[in-house]
């Protein structure tokens, strides 16, 4: 029987285990221009017996920038920078992939000066936490053709970026209602043009997105994230057959490009559809599961056993339990996360949480 912590090959890289750390943000990347601190490698490398550790969401573009102190990818600076958070990940002889996360219409100009932008102008309802406190969202700039251009182009740059910086791969967020997402959704994509209206349309951005980073750094070395029907930052996928065909359609469309990895984000009530996108990939299958309001836990190392997921992801336990394989392997115990301490502050609920012994 293949347990989660068994040795695995992800596209010729050897991971220790089938344990990922899942892309957290922690809005911690104080340097100047947005980049990774020294606390911020101290972080990462604390992890590094994690199978796989994805980055936080990591902006490929000014303008893709989303909340306060995330980090780039998309300036020399940063480049240098991130080349300290690999190294201290890989002398602990961990694996890493940055995550690109370009938010869209999740934003706020006072951010960086910038409109947000999107598929269409439809402003999402709710609010973005600023330096200023909680704002309401704005109406987007909608996309041009050459702008959605140029919007691949910086994600390709971003991932040549993150090769640069030592990375050993990248992932591309297209769930949580960012930009990708946005893409898909019927309510936040409301395009009349090749871009928007029926699934295959729908696709095209998340697509072309994934064939050009993987032309420019190989597939092998590109992950992609999806969430179907989940509903953070106002995205509507209820229609659950319109969700079955897009998603469908994404999948299929996504395995011919040879990709590292497809992650999925399980929404309440979803297994199904967890069951049938991972029999339709052809490689391997990262889940991220749905458990409530409790944390993945050792319950979920089952899924391995079960041939459900190839890896499974961990959020808030690995923000707590830097050496959470090892407590799993020894049924705990587990540090609680002081959910206080997530976004923003020094070190304390990032890396002063204390390993076993």
């Amino acid at each position: 029987m293949t347990t989660a912590f068994a040795p695995y090959d992800l596209g010729g890289i050897r991971l220790s285990n089938r344990i990922v750390m899942a892309p957290m943000t922690r809005s911690r990347a104080y340097g100047p221009g947005g980049t990774p601190t020294e606390l911020m490698a101290t972080y990462y490398a604390q992890r590094a017996s994690a199978g796989l550790v994805v980055t936080e969401g990591t902006q490929p573009s000014e303008v893709g920038q989303g909340y306060p102190d995330t980090p780039g990818i998309h300036s020399a600076e940063q480049v240098t920078a991130w080349r300290a958070v690999t190294d201290a990940v890989h002398a602990e002889g961990g694996v890493i992939f940055l995550q690109i996360m370009h938010t869209g219409r999740v934003g706020h100009p006072s951010l960086t000066g910038l409109a947000p932008v999107g598929p269409s102008a439809v402003t999402a309802q709710g609010q973005v936490y600023t330096h200023e406190g909680p704002q309401d969202f704005v109406t987007p700039h909608e996309l041009t053709e050459a702008e959605i251009a140029r919007t691949i182009a910086d994600f390709t740059t971003a991932a040549r970026n993150a090769v640069e910086a030592g990375f050993d791969g990248v992932e591309l967020h297209g769930a949580n209602g960012y930009l990708i997402h946005q893409f898909l959704a019927p309510n936040s994509n409301r395009r009349t043009d090749a871009w928007g209206g029926s699934p295959e349309r729908r696709i095209r951005f998340a697509v072309e997105t994934a064939r050009a980073v993987a032309e420019a750094i190989g597939g092998e070395r590109v992950g992609f994230r999806l969430s179907p029907g989940n509903p953070y930052n106002d995205i509507d996928e209820s229609d659950r057959t319109d969700v079955e065909a897009t998603y469908t359609a994404l999948v299929d469309a996504l395995a011919p490009l040879g990709l590292a990895y497809l992650h999925q984000m399980e929404a309440p009530g979803a297994r199904d559809l967890v069951v049938r996108l991972r029999k339709a990939w052809p490689g391997t299958f990262v889940l991220n599961p749905f458990t409530g309001m409790e944390p993945t836990g050792p319950a979920e190392l089952t899924l391995v056993e079960d041939g459900t997921a190839d890896l499974i992801a961990y959020g808030g336990l690995f923000l707590a339990n830097p050496d959470l394989p090892a407590r799993l392997a020894a049924g705990g115990p587990f540090n609680s996360p002081d959910r206080a301490t997530s976004f923003g502050g020094d070190h304390r609920g990032y890396t002063d949480y204390p390993a076993l012994g």
